[in-house]
């Protein structure tokens, strides 16, 4: 089902894998006319604005010296030769559920992942690729990038440091697509520095993808030229406040949350305002003009259980936060430019406790605290680290502060929703705006993305959706999300008048293409289906359904030429789909018996 950025084959009422074996022999190898080729792509201009932290460094070099050895600041990095050689760099897994098996290697200064496939203990496929960026700082592991043109995926395997070995890559373990996992905007903002992603299709990037590799200075300060430029006119005022630059420390403890919850606050749905995108946060502004976090309402029988990159909500949570009246922020425990290492941490955040607490506070007696490894460990009694269900191999601080471990959820933690918004927590919520209602087209795309695991927001949807039709119904992504409502009520002839509707006020989305494909198909127009289906796989070329979906088509409309194309190409860029590498030699044994 489609809910405005979901698509799936779940709709298709004939499997793929049928109805190619099916329609293999009917002249599949005709012809060889060339397909239609995907239009060419502008790079991304980087923001001249931002001017690297290798600037910064020249006049703040002991501050970027320490930020450079923290996580944030080794987030990402380039394999170089003294990478490899400091890395463990070989490796092998066996996937039983892909029948594959995957291996690290080194090969003249280059670190490899490969698949092999196996069938009866023989080796039917190789492929080979070169790991070319590593993302992660190694304190719970890291995983490597593949390029492959203008496009950066996940590898297969990972490198986890508890273990000390490689091993599948999270998710890989339930399904495994090889080299063929887009890296997605929401991911890579968080995970680099100045990634120059694109806006048409997942995983396309600039020809240059990263103007700055791990998190830098201005991705927590803002853009530098202006400091700069303030510094080298000797206008900067470096005691205090700067008006050239952002300071965090200098903010309202919202303002300097929002920096942090860009990328370490989730919730359950994350919405971006019009026109924005993932890189359009500028610190010292609020959160919510760029997108708004938003959680689905725990209750007593189902209190808050995900604590995995919920870091904000849950400290929100503490007696600490608040006892405070809500001042505690996530730069009263942490400074950004300095990390302790394991040895040093006890007493450093022993140390931030004691600027609020004193030692009396604790009830357990000084002795028993240092007898305990490490001692007089105060976040190591109050914020228990926890393994993590998601990830193999690795963990996590939960950042609800307990005075005990037993302690209970507060009464707020079920009374955060407000009349305007019943049955959603806004986190970001600017401290002016809450208690007011979202925007309606926040709402539909939220809703919209919560409704396959939370059905009870269908109602809400279908309503949000009504109002927009009467208020806003030339918005294009109100004519998509119209037209997939006409669509499933099998109103064909209604869906297609709203997708071009929205196609002709410059919606140019995957999931609209499919869906006008999907319309016309049922008004038995076949030759414009393929054409729309032609341009989604353009815009998302390394989607492997689409792509079936899209050859299936062109055989029933027995354009036998381009799909035998399509075909090559689908196994070019899927070499590990053995189903269509078989249906590929039969179509080429066919041709040649032709």
């Amino acid at each position: 089902m489609l809910w405005l950025g979901f698509w799936t084959t779940g709709r298709s009422r004939v499997p793929v894998r049928l109805l190619l074996h099916g329609l293999l022999t009917a002249g599949l190898c005709a012809d060889q006319s060339s397909q239609i080729s995907p239009a060419q792509k502008p790079s991304a201009s980087a923001r001249s604005d931002y001017i690297g932290s290798l600037e910064c460094a020249r006049c703040h070099q002991e501050i970027y010296n320490s930020y450079k050895r923290t996580g944030m600041g080794r987030s990402m990095s380039s394999i170089t030769p003294e990478w490899v050689t400091s890395h463990q760099t070989s490796g092998s897994v066996e996937d039983k559920n892909s029948n594959s098996k995957f291996e690290v290697s080194v090969a003249e200064g280059r670190l490899l992942q490969s698949q092999h496939e196996l069938a009866s203990g023989q080796q039917i496929l190789r492929e080979s690729r070169e790991i070319s960026w590593i993302i992660g700082a190694g304190e719970n592991g890291f995983g490597g990038l593949v390029r492959k043109g203008d496009y950066l995926f996940q590898a297969p395997l990972s490198f986890y440091s508890k273990a000390q070995r490689w091993e599948l890559s999270p998710g890989y373990e339930l399904v495994n697509p090889g080299f063929n996992r887009p890296i997605l905007p929401g991911c890579i903002s968080c995970h680099s520095g100045r990634p120059n992603i694109l806006p048409d299709g997942n995983g396309h990037f600039a020809t240059q993808p990263f103007s700055e590799l791990a998190i830098g200075c201005e991705n927590c300060h803002g853009p530098g030229l202006a400091h700069v430029m303030a510094a080298q006119l000797g206008q900067g005022e470096y005691e205090g406040n700067d008006g050239s630059i952002v300071n965090p420390a200098s903010l309202t403890p919202a303002l300097a949350n929002d920096i942090c919850m860009s990328c370490h606050q989730v919730g359950d749905v994350r919405v971006l305002k019009p026109g924005k995108d993932f890189q359009s946060f500028r610190p010292g502004t609020a959160l919510d003009d760029t997108m708004s976090i938003l959680l689905v309402p725990p209750n007593r029988e189902s209190p808050p259980q995900q604590d995995l990159l919920e870091h904000h909500y849950s400290m929100t949570l503490s007696k600490c936060y608040r006892g405070s009246g809500q001042r505690l922020s996530c730069i009263s425990c942490h400074d950004p430019h300095v990390e302790p290492s394991s040895v040093e941490a006890p007493a450093y955040f022993r140390k931030k406790c004691l600027t609020c607490h004193t030692e009396k506070s604790c009830t357990v007696p000084l002795p028993a605290r240092e007898r305990q490894p490490p001692a007089d460990d105060c976040a190591g009694c109050h914020m228990k680290k926890r393994d993590v269900r998601e990830i193999s191999h690795s963990t996590i601080t939960n950042h609800r502060i307990l005075a005990r471990p037993e302690e209970s959820f507060p009464d707020i933690a079920f009374r955060q929703t407000t009349s305007a918004l019943p049955d959603l927590i806004h986190l970001n919520a600017p401290p002016a705006k809450k208690g007011m209602p979202l925007p309606a087209l926040t709402l539909l795309q939220a809703y919209g993305e919560l409704v396959e695991k939370h059905p009870e927001y269908l109602a809400p949807y279908s309503a949000v959706l009504q109002e927009l039709e009467r208020s806003d119904a030339n918005n294009p992504l109100v004519q998509a999300a119209l037209g997939n409502r006409e669509l499933q009520a099998g109103h064909y002839s209604e869906a297609v008048a709203h997708l071009q509707r929205a196609m002709d006020g410059g919606a140019t989305t995957t999931v609209l293409y499919t869906d006008f494909a999907e319309a016309l198909l049922k008004l038995g127009r076949s030759n414009e289906a393929v054409t729309s289906l032609q341009k989604a796989t353009e815009l998302d070329p390394f989607n492997a359904a689409l792509r079936k979906q899209l050859i299936v088509q062109l055989i029933q409309t027995k354009d036998y030429a381009t799909a035998r194309k399509q075909m090559e190409d689908y196994v070019e860029r899927f070499p590990a789909d053995s189903f269509m590498r078989e249906m590929e030699r039969r179509a080429e044994a066919i041709g040649k018996a032709k």
